[in-house]
């Protein structure tokens, strides 16, 4: 009987012991997957304003990248044809270069024996052509820099009613009640700022290379009606 009696306290006071004993859970690490899932579906839309503004940036960067290489060689060959009569010699220099300077000079070449004023026209009215190709889709990136804030701001919005909505339906204002609002609103706020500033620096980047092509086509447009009137000087 005693037997039983000490062993019904030693259990006693070991789940006694248990229950007050804290457990320590270990802390688990926020995962940026699962940080960016906590963001709701207004992060679907941010994902694809950003993919859209880096396929279109990249797709520029290189073809812009590829109008502005040193064109020297080109006014070098053009300009000797020109002086040596080989009108239809330099034609052919500016159609297999295959440059937007390329099919300037080409215009302004088969226009020789007009005005210099249309042949300045023409030359014009090609670089304008192609500018309006270099700048193609460059508008877009600078939509996205726009409205990713907007779409952020909505999380925001969206993250607030949640937060409203948890605590109506538990009537219960607690941490763990808010976290899962407070997580969407932050997080679709800095994702919002993040895709903006990212498009925004984009569009910026474009256009000042767009600004370099248009300064450099210019120079040597002017070059080319430089030529062409020096035998009339």
């Amino acid at each position: 009987m005693l037997a039983l009696q000490d062993t019904a306290r030693q259990v006693a006071d070991t789940l006694n012991h248990a229950i007050n004993t804290p457990t320590t859970i270990p802390a688990q690490d926020l995962r940026f997957g699962d940080l960016l899932l906590k963001g709701g579906w207004v992060m679907i839309p941010l994902g694809i304003l950003l993919v859209l503004a880096l396929v279109i940036f990249f797709e520029r960067y290189f073809t812009i990248r590829k109008a502005a290489k040193d064109e020297s060689s080109l006014m070098g060959q053009v300009r000797s044809s020109i002086v040596a009569g080989k009108l239809e010699s330099a034609i052919a220099i500016c159609r297999n270069s295959n440059t937007p300077l390329g099919r300037m000079l080409q215009k302004g070449l088969l226009r020789i024996g007009r005005p210099i004023k249309d042949i300045e026209g023409a030359i014009e009215n090609v670089g304008k052509l192609e500018v309006s190709k270099l700048e193609k889709n460059i508008g877009i990136v600078g939509i996205v820099a726009g409205i990713a804030p907007m779409f952020g701001f909505i999380g925001t919005i969206a993250g607030v009613i949640k937060i409203f909505y948890d605590i109506s339906k538990t009537d219960n204002i607690s941490m763990g009640t808010i976290s899962g609002g407070l997580y969407q609103k932050m997080i679709t706020s800095a994702a919002g700022l993040i895709v903006g500033i990212i498009s925004y620096v984009c569009y910026q980047t474009l256009n000042m290379m767009v600004d370099k092509v248009i300064l450099k086509l210019e120079t040597d447009a002017i070059e080319f009606i430089d030529l062409l009137e020096e035998p009339s000087k």
